[in-house]
């Protein structure tokens, strides 16, 4: 049986997790061991937080949504629900954005959810 030399395939598998640990502080990012717990950590926070943003972005929509629909004396819950009434189909991404750049074609909608 031939006798495998690892040298090179350990030092390649700890390379590889210290350029991961690039822009991380003091020893989280020379030493081998506790740059691997980090790496860890930061891909597992960054599979979580990959799903939170989506969760947020909705919430900031909301927020404009909210914040453009008072103006004209309408509550969120009562637009949105006019919306699906009235069977107009924009997500609120787009509402958002119509909020904050083009508020007359907002005005418009918020008319015709209210009815008029």
């Amino acid at each position: 049986m031939v006798r495998v030399k690892r040298g090179n395939t350990a030092r390649q598998r700890r390379k590889k997790v210290l350029k991961r640990a690039k822009g991380f502080r003091g020893s989280l990012r020379r030493l081998y061991i506790s740059s691997k717990q980090a790496v860890y950590h930061a891909l597992k926070y960054s599979t979580r937080d990959r799903r939170d943003r989506k969760g947020d972005f909705r919430t900031l929509w909301n927020a404009r949504i909210n914040a453009a629909v008072r103006k004209h004396g309408l509550s969120y819950s009562r637009f949105i629900d006019g919306l699906k009434k009235k069977n107009i189909l924009i997500n609120r991404k787009m509402l958002s954005e119509m909020a904050i750049s083009d508020k007359a074609s907002f005005a418009q909608i918020v008319e015709l959810v209210r009815g008029k």
